[in-house]
């Protein structure tokens, strides 16, 4: 388990007090100190209090001298569009050496820099182990394409088999279901999925992110996974693939008459023919394997705990708890959801998932949004 759910799940059985702390710390495997250190902040913040918290020392006696500083925002206001690199050459005439990471930090520190331009460049690779561990999804963009969306795109992180290539032609939920079902039927259901923070995986009018079809997805197992915003490298493998596949759409041309019938092309040579050199000239095909997980289209209630205090989310999506009516999600309606008490606050499971935090002395309810992978800070969760 990730170290988020590590420690929620920590909080619930220590404040049970069905066993012993040492007993709760040794399963865990921390020290009784850690666990005290996670109670506390678990009490003061709830759990904000419990994500993992900036290592950033709170004084930096090396830190670069305020009068440097404030040469280097003065000559970055004169030129706003230049980089650290750039803003160096021009310090350096001026006698003032500073690295060029220096620089960055400064500009950082007084919020010079673009929000699109935060993020440093992916400087590791990860690949998945074996098969079917992750699939990356997502739509291609409409360049070039006769659609007004490009195509919808599945690929297996390990193999880089090309599970789905499909011209729906919008992002609308229905459309994608249907095109997983048939790759679920076919190639098996993956262990956890990859997607961005786009439709109709992530409902950007819903405050909580939920979808019919993400909750869908949830059910049949699959662990979800989300891409840091305006950060695509995150799903390197699968943006990748769209450069492929729109330099082939224009250096051969396809025919815009039947564009899914070129895509079924496309796609068997993409696995089939087409040499990969991440493995090592061989094709996906020769590397990838079905998933031994088969596809329940009705897949069983999932079943809570026994003793458990699961109730029924209200078509307003709310649920009833000490006689108050508490919002969790619209996409929720008709869903049974878990109610763990912890001390004053009581967290709120679908599934195995943690959505909702309610605090019953504050009365806020409180989105978890456990699944999105990103650096831990306030914003991690949102007062509702």
């Amino acid at each position: 388990m990730d170290i988020h759910e590590q420690r929620v799940r920590f909080v619930v059985e220590a404040t049970q007090k069905s066993r012993s702390f040492s007993a709760v710390c040794a399963e865990f495997d921390i020290s009784r100190p850690t666990g005290y250190l996670w109670l506390k902040r678990y009490r003061n913040l709830g759990v904000q209090g419990i994500t993992e918290q900036s290592r950033k020392p709170h004084y930096s006696p090396r830190q670069t001298a305020s009068h440097l500083e404030q040469r280097v925002v003065q000559v970055r206001l004169r030129y706003p569009d230049w980089g650290a690199r750039k803003l160096r050459v021009v310090l350096a005439r001026e006698g003032v050496e500073l690295p060029r990471n220096t620089i960055h930090r400064i500009l950082l520190r007084h919020d010079l820099v673009r929000e699109e331009e935060r993020h440093p460049p992916a400087t590791q690779r990860f690949e998945r182990s074996r098969p079917n561990e992750l699939w990356q999804m997502d739509f291609k963009g409409p360049k070039g394409w006769p659609q007004p969306m490009g195509p919808l795109s599945v690929l297996d992180d390990h193999s880089r088999y090309l599970i789905v290539l499909a011209a729906n032609g919008s992002t609308q939920g229905e459309p994608v279901r249907e095109r997983l079902e048939e790759a679920f039927l076919r190639c098996g259901v993956p262990e956890e999925m990859l997607m961005d923070h786009g439709t109709p995986w992530w409902g950007m009018q819903s405050s909580s992110g939920q979808t019919r079809l993400s909750l869908w997805l949830m059910r049949q197992g699959i662990r979800l996974n989300w891409s840091g915003i305006r950060h695509p490298q995150t799903q390197g493998k699968v943006e990748r693939f769209h450069g492929s596949l729109q330099r082939a759409l224009t250096r051969r041309g396809f025919s815009r008459q039947q564009p899914q019938a070129w895509l079924d092309g496309y796609r068997w040579e993409h696995n089939h023919v087409r040499p990969h050199e991440a493995l090592n000239m061989q094709t996906p095909a020769s590397v990838w394997q079905p998933s031994r997980r088969r596809y329940d289209p009705r897949p069983s209630r999932w079943e809570y705990p026994t003793g458990a205090w699961v109730l029924k989310v209200d078509p307003q999506g709310r649920i009833e708890v000490k006689g108050r009516n508490w919002k969790i999600s619209k996409a929720l309606s008709g869903e049974r959801v878990q109610v763990v008490k912890v001390e004053d606050r009581m967290m709120v499971f679908y599934c195995a998932t943690l959505m909702r935090e309610l605090d019953l002395g504050t009365q806020r309810s409180t989105i978890i949004e456990r699944w999105v992978p990103r650096r831990l800070n306030s914003r991690d969760v949102k007062d509702v």
